[in-house]
């Protein structure tokens, strides 16, 4: 199944049913006085996260979806039926946008989670709703009121615990292979992963973690090179970042540059990325030997005065795979102890979880901008010089003749 993470949508709730005006007509009753029923109210339309779906591409397509309207009201106070409800299945982890304010509308993060996303419009009166002591035979009547319409964005954000960063080729995909049941492309090509892949990682009885295997990211990725943002965004759901570094690349390159080239992408793409808790692993130490190993190891820790935790890995070989998934649980489960009895860390984890998401969508929201007003012919010195007029600090003073 083809994966699909961003889909641009068009929902219309239903309109309400109009009231009706009646009245009573029956033999031997005379001046049997209004009898119009009201309408009915009009379907809405709620998203609703299933667990069974991974990808929107049931959207990509279809596009505009409309709630039924409510029917409108009847003689002998008869009330219209209410406009069935729709309700529209996306995968969890996915976010609403309001592609007008570009306002989020809300986050479907729990299997069967709903959002309202289009409130049906309200049923009209009926005219036996005016009657009164002075108004016998009222012949006023509403109409019901119309449902909302909102063009909306819905993207899909894989929820991970853990997820796997670096350049093409570093060994990601054979290393998910290697400690799940996932079976992610593998190949001697740049690339070769096109969509995030999920892992579930066992490391013993009801101890498991889920594991994103994200595209490789490559220099200029922040800015829309190679994969661009599309998947670096999926990384601000996961918890912990494992860096993997390929040790013996074929191209001789340094592993501290590619090390920074990473560190650098993340900064442009959110600075607060860079905060999340991330784990250096050394990846393909079957191809050197033990003294090579060491000396690659102490140059990284030195070069980049690395503190956090370091592991000497291979993926292919399956070398001290089962260890390091040994220790990502530990600290998963450490992780979650500490949020349920420090409230003032679960604070900060909720707050730098919100900072990531907000400087990703500021920097994927500036990119479209960019790319827009590119498309239109404008550059960024003719946007210059139009921001300056609007100030009236630098340019000519304008005056205008009729």
């Amino acid at each position: 199944m083809k994966f699909v993470d961003e889909v641009s949508i068009t929902v219309k709730a239903g309109d309400g049913g109009n009231g009706c005006m009646s009245f009573r007509r029956e033999k031997f009753i005379p001046k049997g006085g209004p009898d119009g029923g009201d309408g009915g109210d009009g379907g809405s339309i709620f998203l609703e996260a299933d667990p069974n779906l991974n990808t929107l591409v049931d959207y990509r397509y279809t596009r505009r979806f409309n709630a039924k309207r409510g029917e409108n009201g009847r003689g002998s106070d008869c009330t219209g039926a209410k406009g069935e409800d729709m309700v529209l299945p996306v995968p969890v982890g996915t976010t609403v946008v309001d592609a007008g304010t570009q306002e989020i509308i809300g986050d479907l993060t729990e299997p069967g989670q709903r959002l309202l996303v289009a409130q049906g419009g309200f049923h009209g009166l009926g005219n036996t709703r005016y009657k009164s002591s002075v108004n016998r035979a009222p012949r006023q009547t509403s109409n019901g009121s119309l449902g909302e319409l909102r063009d909306l964005k819905l993207e899909l954000k894989v929820l991970a615990d853990v997820g796997l960063l670096g350049l093409p080729n570093a060994g990601k995909s054979t290393f998910i292979r290697s400690v799940s049941a996932a079976t992610p492309k593998v190949a001697d090509y740049p690339f070769t992963t096109m969509v995030p892949n999920l892992g579930v990682v066992d490391v013993g009885q009801l101890r498991s973690f889920v594991i994103a295997d994200i595209p490789g990211v490559i220099a200029g990725a922040a800015e829309g090179a190679g994969l661009g943002t599309r998947f670096l965004k999926h990384l601000s759901r996961t918890r912990l970042l494992l860096h993997l570094v390929d040790m013996a690349p074929l191209d001789q390159s340094d592993p501290v540059e590619a090390i920074e080239t990473i560190i650098h992408e993340l900064g442009k793409f959110s600075p607060a990325l860079t905060l999340r808790e991330r784990w250096l692993v050394l990846n393909k130490c079957d191809q050197l030997l033990e003294d090579e190993q060491q000396a690659i190891l102490d140059d990284v820790v030195e070069r980049l005065e690395w503190e956090g935790p370091v592991f000497v890995i291979s993926a292919a070989e399956r070398e001290g795979t089962q260890e390091l998934a040994k220790a990502v649980m530990n600290w998963l489960d450490e992780r979650v102890l500490r949020m349920q009895e420090d409230e003032e860390y679960a604070a900060e984890v909720a707050e730098l979880d919100q900072r990531i998401e907000d400087e990703a969508r500021a920097h994927i929201q500036e990119l479209d901008d960019r790319k827009a007003r590119r498309k239109a012919g404008i550059t960024d010195d003719e946007e210059d010089f139009d921001d300056d007029d609007e100030d009236g600090e630098d340019g000519p003073e304008i005056i205008y003749v009729r």
